[in-house]
């Protein structure tokens, strides 16, 4: 993967009520959820292209093994930290505000990154489906 860009609105962010935080939380499921519509759309959509070539495999092993299973992972990472936010809004001993807004920065890092990645990731695809299409054309 590539290295963090700055996320602005991230730094914004983490300065915001508990509530702003918990809804941003919310788009990211949200966000995932489409995202794992999008890799089956893509990976039917590479199985119409009949070619053998290694680089349609390796977008099919990337859909396949590596989108779903980070998918997944950041998934299971989301619903554990609002679960820390319901801890922490009952005041639950161990967990306090600053703990919840450092693990939403690495969330957020993490949603930032594998969006910018899932994003090149379809631009390939595009790519390629476009340029099978008009050597089939």
């Amino acid at each position: 993967m590539k290295e963090r860009p700055i996320n602005h609105k991230n730094v914004l962010l983490l300065g915001a009520s508990l509530e702003v935080l918990h809804q941003e939380s919310k788009e990211w499921l949200e966000t995932i959820s489409f995202w794992s519509y999008e890799a089956q759309f893509f990976k039917n959509l590479l199985k119409q292209v009949k070619t053998n070539e290694t680089r349609y495999q390796q977008m099919l092993q990337t859909l396949d093994t590596i989108y779903n299973q980070l998918f997944k992972f950041l998934k299971k990472d989301i619903v554990a930290h609002e679960k820390n936010l319901a801890q922490l809004q009952e005041l639950t001993i161990g967990f306090s505000d600053t703990d919840y807004r450092d693990e939403h920065k690495k969330l957020s890092e993490s949603m930032s990154l594998l969006t910018q990645d899932f994003k090149e990731l379809k631009m390939t695809i595009f790519d390629f489906v476009k340029q099978r299409t008009l050597l089939d054309g």
